[in-house]
């Protein structure tokens, strides 16, 4: 089970980001997620750097693998994401995959199209993943339909298509994305929880297919402060259900956020100061099969993180 970061655009500003992804890989962290905002879940100290121009910054400066979540058919046209994923996979061979979702309206919705309900987000899904396969195999696309294009084609091409994982946080969602998905990609949560997900996954279709896990934690010296540096930070998250899908600007969770306590925190990110119970935690993840799990520490101390974990954690869970 390989451990990799996660590189929060809507919490940290690409540079530092930037010198994050060389320090985790220097201190033992296997690859490095990104993810993909336009708009940040707070107003408060946000950030909402250009996840493609970054990746490609990133990967040069680094040789461990990247990944990246991102929702094509709104803010971006499928065929933008192709060549985007193209250009990539072109100039760092075997080191990139994506995963495809239905999006959520504080990143999509700004470009004032109708935000539609779950069904209708997994429909045009659908119809954009099937665009995106045909153009990075070299193929000339016309399609009408949710999207349209009309005669493109990419002409820088990878020599190998990089993987298309299926981002899900549900187990309908997961079974949805068996069917088509190269691999599975789920956030991280009680144990059980988690293997409903993975479990749907696998009898959709996604047998055999490699699964991956973002997992929400915070970390620091002393709990008040792992408490602290969590609600500040990832309080907005805590809402859950549709409203993480459905609210459009930052400030309507920064309201949320006003209503989340230890108790609503916790249930979201796993706080503890305690370096051998998050091994003990994210070591169990290997009971469900699962190929990487991405280490997103929510709080502010991004530097003393990478440090601590690479030299105290990664080591127990390697052993």
């Amino acid at each position: 089970m390989k451990i990799g970061f996660h590189a929060s655009h809507e919490q940290f500003a690409p540079s530092l980001l930037l010198a994050l992804a060389a320090q985790a890989q220097d201190a033992g962290f296997d690859a490095v997620k990104s993810s993909d905002h336009f708009h940040p879940w707070s107003a408060k100290d946000a950030q909402s750097g250009f996840a493609w121009s970054w990746l490609g910054a990133a990967m040069a400066r680094t040789h461990v693998p990247f990944g990246t979540i991102t929702a094509p058919g709104y803010r971006y046209h499928p065929a933008i994401v192709a060549q985007a994923i193209a250009t990539l996979a072109e100039m760092f061979p075997e080191r990139l995959w994506v995963a495809l979702g239905s999006g959520q309206a504080i990143n999509e919705a700004i470009t004032g199209q109708f935000w539609p309900e779950k069904a209708e987000r997994n429909a045009r899904l659908k119809e954009c993943v099937e665009i995106i396969r045909q153009l990075l195999a070299g193929e000339t696309v016309t399609h009408r339909g949710r999207v349209t294009v009309v005669q493109a084609r990419l002409y820088s091409l990878p020599r190998a298509v990089p993987p298309l994982f299926g981002a899900a946080v549900t187990p309908e969602t997961a079974s949805f994305v068996g069917g088509w998905a190269d691999g599975l990609l789920t956030t991280g949560g009680e144990l059980e929880d988690v293997r409903q997900v993975v479990d749907a996954f696998r009898a959709g279709g996604g047998e055999g297919k490699p699964v991956m896990i973002q997992d929400a934690l915070s970390w620091a010296p002393t709990e008040d402060e792992a408490f602290e540096q969590a609600i500040q930070q990832w309080a907005g998250s805590a809402a859950g259900g549709e409203v993480n899908w459905d609210l459009r600007q930052p400030a309507d969770f920064d309201t949320l956020s006003r209503l989340v306590g230890r108790k609503e925190i916790g249930e979201t990110v796993a706080v503890s100061a305690d370096l051998g119970a998050h091994a003990q935690r994210i070591a169990r993840y290997s009971e469900l099969a699962v190929d990487s799990v991405y280490l997103h520490n929510v709080g502010a101390n991004q530097r003393q993180f990478v440090d601590t974990f690479g030299s105290k954690v990664l080591p127990q869970l390697r052993a």
